[in-house]
């Protein structure tokens, strides 16, 4: 397997894992706190922390990232291994993401610190909560695509590559706060909540099919 397939295959896979994080407690928090109307009110713009959100996501999952594929190439042996122990990966994470096993997920208990609202700038918070959104494992997990991505990045065994990887995280991760620029009065954020929960199931067979796909092909490439 190439390490531009590889790096491909974790990509999507790191896309999809943020995609569904939306849904988290945090996602969902973040959703109902920056927004414009909840910036207005506290005397910020919203474009200004949004965008601080946007680099902190974006920059904590490529440092994450670069870490972690620096730390993946002290493992000798090559890419050999790598496309076998990335199918293995993607195989566990189906397994969980597919069944009841998802609800026995290990969580890490911290959230973000909405008390920084009450403290500090738009930017400083939106720059935060951003950065630690963006590690990914350190908040409420949503699904095993997201462990599974950061393994990914262990496993390519190269900075350059898990710092993508990283960067794909984040960068979806921002995007996902996009929906709550339609958030300026309480009708419309109502309307945006009641979306997000007619989505969450479809978002869920979405990760599925996502990861069995990303299986397949892995399989065809190894095979």
């Amino acid at each position: 397997m190439s390490e531009s397939l590889f790096v491909i295959v974790a990509c999507v896979l790191a896309a999809v894992g943020a995609m569904r994080a939306t849904w988290s407690p945090c996602g969902q928090s973040m959703l109902a706190s920056l927004t414009p109307v909840g910036e207005r009110g506290r005397g910020f713009s919203w474009p200004v922390t949004a965008t601080a959100y946007a680099i902190g996501a974006t920059a904590a999952g490529a440092l994450t990232g670069l870490g972690l594929g620096a730390a993946g190439s002290l493992v000798p042996g090559g890419l050999g291994w790598r496309g076998p122990a990335l199918l293995g990966t993607l195989l566990t994470a189906l397994a969980i993401d597919a069944t009841p096993l998802r609800r026995r997920l290990l969580r890490a208990r911290g959230q973000v610190n909405e008390d920084w609202m009450a403290r500090y700038r738009g930017w400083v918070y939106g720059l935060g909560f951003g950065a630690r959104l963006g590690v990914g494992f350190t908040t409420l997990v949503a699904c095993a695509a997201v462990y599974a991505t950061f393994l990914s990045e262990l496993l390519s065994g190269s900075a350059s590559a898990g710092a993508l990887i990283g960067v794909t995280f984040g960068a979806v991760k921002a995007l996902a706060l996009l929906p709550a620029a339609t958030g300026r009065d309480q009708r419309s954020l109502q309307a945006l909540h009641r979306a997000l929960a007619r989505w969450d199931s479809p978002a869920a067979r979405a990760v599925v099919a996502s990861e069995l796909i990303l299986c397949i092909a892995v399989i065809g490439r190894l095979a």
